[in-house]
């Protein structure tokens, strides 16, 4: 699974980690999933409970479960009673989407409930837009694939409560 963003990152991927290990390293408090499974550090708690506002809403503008779609496929991100915000920005009512491709629905993962408290985890199944974009383009194979949108606080922790869209189930030709 490959996603493009429009923009590159301006830092490097260890650079990030660096900065990450230095603040987990400030502030002691780490949630652990059920699992039991860690977390790398752009992945531990650094903050408690983000308070999204009442009928903020999460939503994919240009697909509908059900579609049947050709690749590379393009991927625009709805919200609504929100702003979006890149990572590490913390402003009042905003956050920054995460695409959840071929994976349970948040919540009823691998780490279950415990999703909604940890900063979620950076994958191929879980892809970050941690710069405020509003809009990808992936390529998957042919056949049937899940998506969902997250909203993520600044640091990557899902509001409460969580701002999700519905899981859709798209078809690529």
């Amino acid at each position: 699974i490959n996603a493009a963003a429009p923009a590159p990152m301006p830092y490097s991927n260890a650079f990030r980690t660096a900065i990450n290990q230095t603040k987990c390293a400030q502030n002691p408090v780490r949630k652990v999933p059920a699992s039991g499974r860690r977390h790398s550090p752009r992945q531990v708690t650094m903050a408690g409970d983000t308070a999204s506002p009442p009928g903020a809403a999460s939503y994919f503008v240009n697909l509908a479960d059900g579609d049947v779609v050709t690749s590379p496929l393009k991927v625009v991100f709805g919200l609504s009673g929100m702003g979006v915000a890149p990572a590490g920005v913390e402003a009042e009512n905003t956050g920054h989407h995460h695409l959840l491709i071929d994976r349970p629905p948040l919540g009823r993962g691998e780490d279950g409930a415990a999703e909604f408290d940890a900063n979620l985890i950076a994958d191929e199944h879980n892809v970050h837009f941690g710069k405020g974009q509003t809009e990808t383009v992936i390529d998957l194979p042919p056949g049937r694939h899940t998506l969902q949108l997250v909203l993520g606080d600044a640091n990557h922790i899902p509001h409460d409560p969580p701002v999700m869209s519905a899981v859709i189930t798209i078809t690529v030709e």
